[in-house]
């Protein structure tokens, strides 16, 4: 086989792996979001996230032994990991307090609007050129947002607030991502999710109930899955380009209204489908302009895409 084929066929290979990944990685953060929408139905949000994080730890802790522990207090920037501590935890904790009362797929719907925020936060916070393009994606993406919000006196709940919070908070700790990009995954999970079971116990306060054998399990199994699911999608950035990955995270949407249907019974609205349709667009037509500036200037001047 000549040497340029082989190289070709190990490219599309490679890429191919990181599809896959970022496929997979998308599947398991629904099927997490599914399982905690069963849980929080029986228990509290704060008790959720707590047996959560401590679930999470058995992924982390053979992490945290490879690199040593000493590492996680190597960190760039102490501030903005505090942060970006914060921005994970209200993420996380909204997210579970907005699906106590909203179907799965709303949820998300809001949540798929993180990269319109992204954008628009990068100009004002990062200080990144943004486009008239990408200024008018970023209005029409906000517009989706009204129309899934519906904020009507007859329509507006705090749930619909919760969502909306949260997916403005996981922007944020996109935004932040970006900053800290000389920080391991290891130290930045472990410390949000050290965050998350900090805010956890503090909201199971008088709110604990003994869970059975099988919810405790489940409970711990949110944490494994949606570090998995976190690698997964992480090791698919390495192999494959953000701008080529980016759209497919679009499949999280479609998983949660299947979740939600097959698991719940709920049937998105009309207006949730339309809001959702355009928040889609708006994003992936700022993941093609981000693609086509990428081109242009010279990627060690472009801050890389939403991972």
């Amino acid at each position: 086989m000549a040497p340029s084929l082989a190289r070709n066929l190990t490219i599309r290979n490679v890429l191919l792996a990181g599809i896959l990944l970022m496929l997979a990685g998308d599947f398991l953060f629904a099927l997490n979001d599914a399982m905690g929408k069963w849980l929080v139905a029986s228990f509290s949000v704060g008790q959720v996230v707590l047996i959560r994080s401590v679930g999470a730890f058995f992924v982390l802790g053979p992490m945290i032994a490879n690199q040593g522990a000493g590492r996680l207090f190597k960190m760039e920037r102490p501030d903005l990991q505090v942060l970006r501590v914060v921005a994970t935890t209200l993420d996380t904790a909204l997210f579970y307090a907005a699906v106590v009362y909203l179907p799965l797929a709303d949820v998300m719907s809001f949540y798929m609007a993180g990269p319109i925020y992204v954008a628009a936060l990068s100009h004002l916070l990062l200080g990144e050129k943004v486009g008239w393009r990408r200024w008018l994606a970023i209005l029409v993406g906000f517009c989706g947002v009204l129309i899934m919000l519906k904020p009507s006196s007859a329509a507006f709940s705090l749930s619909s607030i919760f969502a909306l919070v949260g997916s403005i908070a996981f922007a944020f700790a996109i935004i932040l991502n970006r900053r800290l990009r000389g920080t391991s995954d290891t130290t930045l999970v472990t410390w949000q999710t050290i965050g998350t079971l900090i805010v956890g116990g503090v909201l199971t306060i008088g709110a604990w109930q003994t869970p059975s054998a099988l919810d405790f399990g489940a409970m711990l199994l949110l944490g494994i899955v949606s570090c998995a699911a976190h690698l997964m999608i992480t090791r698919a950035l390495k192999l494959a380009p953000a701008s080529t990955l980016a759209p497919l995270h679009y499949t999280l949407l479609l998983w949660a209204v299947v979740f939600g249907l097959v698991f719940f019974g709920d049937v998105p609205s009309l207006r949730i489908l339309v809001g959702s349709a355009i928040v889609v667009l708006a994003g992936m037509f700022i993941f093609h302009r981000q693609k086509v500036v990428d081109t242009v200037v010279p990627p060690e001047n472009v801050p890389k895409g939403v991972n």
